[in-house]
């Protein structure tokens, strides 16, 4: 039978060390995903910049732009972050269209009150996979496809219809001014199951991922 060496403790701890040294160097926004390297390229040349522009914007060399768009270079999470927001920056500004333009202005509502029966009800009656949450002009959290099956899992159909939403919704979704870029909204979206809409302090709109597609048309 083979044998496993016991592991010594000092080394044990000694690992343990140099693994929480390396977790410090990591930056702690390294979670935060970032597009395709080679995606560099093709944003730019959408937006109509020059390398050397890019690299003024970043804080880098011409010819490490060069090189980074070639593939001959790979660079740190810091320098491709700074690339990316200059380059989001940057469509934004270009961007014709507005989160005004694309929202649905009939915003399908609940109250912390409803029971999530009622929100399985609109769902299936209006086609809609999520609804946002009012206490007033206020709003206070959302119901969603996803959240009801989750809570479904875990207290079953009977409990889970009379439930009120005060207890199962969600968190509130993201709120965006009715004048942000359009383009903005894309990698948002992707995070978030709807987005809604304020102008002057007021909700006047909400974003779904469909309606998101009408900005490819």
């Amino acid at each position: 039978m083979q044998k496993y060496q016991k592991a010594h403790p000092k080394r044990k701890n000694q690992r343990k060390d140099n693994q929480q040294q390396i977790l410090k160097q990591v930056p702690s926004c390294y979670s935060e995903l970032l597009p395709r390297i080679d995606a560099i390229k093709q944003m730019r040349l959408k937006i109509g910049i020059t390398q050397k522009k890019l690299a003024t914007m970043t804080g880098v060399s011409t010819s490490m732009i060069n090189q980074i768009e070639s593939g001959r270079s790979q660079p740190s999470y810091e320098t491709a972050k700074r690339i990316f927001d200059s380059l989001a920056s940057l469509e934004g500004k270009s961007s014709s269209h507005t989160a005004g333009d694309f929202c649905s202005k009939d915003i399908v509502k609940l109250k912390p009150t409803n029971t999530l029966h009622d929100a399985i009800k609109l769902m299936h009656q209006l086609s809609i996979s999520q609804i946002p949450v009012f206490s007033d002009q206020d709003v206070v959290g959302m119901v969603s496809e996803d959240g009801i099956v989750k809570h479904l899992a875990d207290v079953g159909e009977a409990e889970l219809k009379n439930a009120k939403l005060a207890d199962t919704m969600e968190s509130v979704p993201p709120i965006v001014d009715y004048n942000t870029p359009a383009n903005v909204l894309v990698p948002l979206i992707r995070y978030s199951k709807c987005i809604l809409v304020s102008k002057k302090s007021k909700i006047i709109g909400i974003i779904t991922a469909s309606d998101t597609l009408k900005m490819m048309e």
